[in-house]
């Protein structure tokens, strides 16, 4: 009978303690994460890119499929480090991209400005608007051979910056009725942690 009982007990513990890894997944499965980044050379400049990972979670997919519009914001940029003030910006590119759902038509939508793209699949959506890409950064801004941002770091002993990737939902755009509430659930505080990483001038660096 001992046994029996503690083989109960041990059960019991088991099925607790599962219970608890599966509450503490889901929860780390919510919000937005970057999966990678890169500043790359080519031909017209520097292009940055980053790829990021968007779960929902149950109350904002909810929203949406109720006919909420959400607003996703992405940062990318390019940074100056100065050891005597606070750090400036080289290159900054905004984005604001809008996810939407048509109950008729059983489709997502991703608008950016005049441009929509139309999916049947939430997970496909996602991963669309996970990928952003910021117009090339012209060569002759940080060119490390010429008079560029580059050179003139080279020159001062310093042969680096930062690149920087962010990306947030942008609850100052929901409805009314839905602000407060947003602003007071975490549910809805979906962003990245801010990522940088260290660029060299004479080559592309992806972060993995």
């Amino acid at each position: 009978m001992r046994c029996c009982t503690n083989r109960l007990d041990w059960l019991h513990g088991s099925i607790w303690v599962i219970g608890l890894c599966l509450c503490a997944s889901s929860a780390v499965a919510e919000g937005i994460f970057i999966s990678k980044a890169e500043a790359r050379l080519t031909e017209e400049g520097y292009q940055l890119s980053a790829d990021f990972d968007i779960q929902l979670s149950p109350t904002v997919e909810t929203a949406l499929q109720r006919g909420v519009t959400l607003n996703f914001v992405s940062e990318l940029a390019i940074n100056r480090s100065r050891w005597y003030w606070l750090d400036t910006d080289v290159a900054r590119d905004e984005q604001v991209a809008k996810l939407s759902y048509n109950a008729l038509t059983q489709q997502y939508r991703i608008t950016r400005g005049s441009l929509f793209q139309s999916f049947h699949d939430l997970k496909e959506a996602l991963i669309v608007l996970g990928h952003q890409i910021a117009p090339p950064v012209p060569v002759a801004l940080l060119d490390k051979k010429g008079g560029g941002y580059f050179s003139r770091l080279m020159k001062k002993g310093s042969d680096c910056c930062t690149a920087y990737a962010h990306m947030k939902l942008d609850v100052t755009q929901l409805p009314k009725p839905l602000q407060v509430n947003a602003l007071t659930n975490e549910d809805w505080n979906l962003q990245s942690q801010p990522h940088r990483w260290v660029i060299q001038p004479a080559a592309a660096e992806a972060q993995p």
